[in-house]
């Protein structure tokens, strides 16, 4: 397929993505759009003009600041919803086309719209499911015979993050402030944190709801994903290591997350599929999935120093993840918790078997003791001030490229 609205050559978003977001304009409020190309496409009037009728959709339904409505009709109205899309913006299609006074209303210029946190986050859990990262950080912090805890092949490690500062791409953040304690210390001291780190994830958001004391299988889980979005998940190394024991990550992890504005759904991904790696020892029938539940996604990590250029360090896929999507809904769900429409399950930092994949500054420069170069010169250990981190991922085949954007935002200094 192919649109009659122009796409350049390696966009992330040709006919075949069709992915969901909200945006807004310096005269429209926010709103449901689609992205096709270099262009949006204003959801809420298309369907006010009788475009998308025969779906019952309710009457604003796209004149709303988050997908969390729309994603509540269920996977059977928004997949029809997104094929219908693509079928009025197909190159033979002249509905709109041949239609210039309407094209004017529905179309904007991607660099003319302000991009809005897609979806309201109801609930957020991380997860720690690379294995290669997973090893990285206990040989780091432990030794490399014991690089992995007992319970790792077992289940899906996660956590409940803070769902209130997942921020949308080119939201700049300051850095954060709490305690730390250094080795050769008796007393932990107060201050902003000196080992800001990014974690490249990937993260799918829910659009179903379960009973509470219900569980879903891995066959299920596919109904209630709407689809995927890149995550930065904003780490303070330094912050984390005082205070991690007993009960895991908290301050050092929720003062940020950013993710990209499109959210590229489920069935844009099918084609990408493809097996992931032998599970050994078993795993418990609830979490086997008979299906081809990970995906061919390249993903790059660019650190950009204020007022220079950006350098590429990190390349990874995310099919180098041990644990599925399906197999860390059905453990969510497996003790009975209830899901909710705009729930947010990131997916743990994605790091492959090559130094240049790993998906965190902690494994890039191995806890700091081999710096990053830079291509102005400079050299990185961790994330320093006016830092611009920059994520970016796209499945490609056969000459379709299905991409997510990006996902940006620069580090401030500490408030004072």
């Amino acid at each position: 397929m192919k649109s009659w609205v122009e796409v350049p050559q390696n966009s992330d978003f040709p006919i075949q993505n069709i992915p969901f977001g909200i945006f807004k304009t310096p005269t429209l409020g926010a709103r449901v759009g689609v992205a096709i190309g270099d262009h949006v496409l204003d959801l809420a009037i298309l369907h006010q003009e009788g475009f998308l009728e025969g779906f019952n959709l309710p009457e604003r339904v796209f004149f709303q600041p988050f997908l969390n409505d729309f994603m509540a009709l269920g996977k059977d109205i928004t997949t029809a919803v997104r094929v219908r899309i693509a079928e009025i913006l197909e190159e033979h299609n002249p509905e709109l086309r041949d239609r210039a006074d309407m094209r004017a209303h529905v179309l904007f210029r991607q660099d003319e719209v302000q991009m809005q946190m897609p979806v309201q986050v109801m609930n957020y859990t991380d997860f720690y499911s690379s294995e290669q990262h997973a090893r990285n950080v206990g040989t780091m912090f432990r030794d490399p015979e014991n690089a992995l805890l007992p319970n790792w092949k077992h289940l899906p490690v996660g956590y409940h993050g803070r769902a209130s500062s997942i921020l949308v791409s080119g939201t700049p953040f300051h850095r954060p402030k709490g305690q730390t304690k250094a080795d050769h210390t008796d007393l932990p001291a107060f201050g902003p944190s000196r080992l800001l780190d990014f974690e490249l994830e990937m993260a799918f958001i829910t659009c179903r709801e379960n009973q509470l004391g219900d569980s879903l299988s891995t066959s299920e889980v596919d109904d209630y994903v709407f689809g995927f979005v890149l995550f930065n998940d904003w780490s303070a190394r330094d912050l984390q290591k005082w205070e991690y024991v007993p009960l895991g990550p908290f301050l050092a992890k929720s003062f940020a997350s950013h993710i990209s504005p499109w959210v590229v759904t489920l069935e844009a991904l099918d084609a990408f599929r493809m097996a992931g790696p032998e599970q050994s020892p078993e795993v418990l029938p609830y979490l086997k999935d008979e299906g081809q539940a990970h995906f061919d996604v390249h993903l790059e990590v660019g650190l950009q120093p204020k007022n220079q250029q950006e350098t590429i360090i990190s390349q990874s896929n995310f099919k180098h993840m041990y644990w599925n999507y399906r197999q860390q809904l059905a453990h969510q769900s497996v003790n009975g918790c209830n899901l909710k429409v705009g729930d947010m399950y990131a997916s743990g930092t994605i790091s492959g078997p090559e130094p240049s994949s790993y998906g965190s500054m902690l494994e890039l420069s191995w806890r700091g003791t081999q710096p990053i170069k830079l291509m102005g010169g400079e050299e990185r250990k961790f994330v320093q001030d006016h830092d611009t981190i920059i994520m970016r991922g796209y499945a490609e085949k056969e000459g379709v490229r299905i991409g997510f954007g990006e996902v940006m935002a620069q580090v401030l200094p500490a408030k004072q």
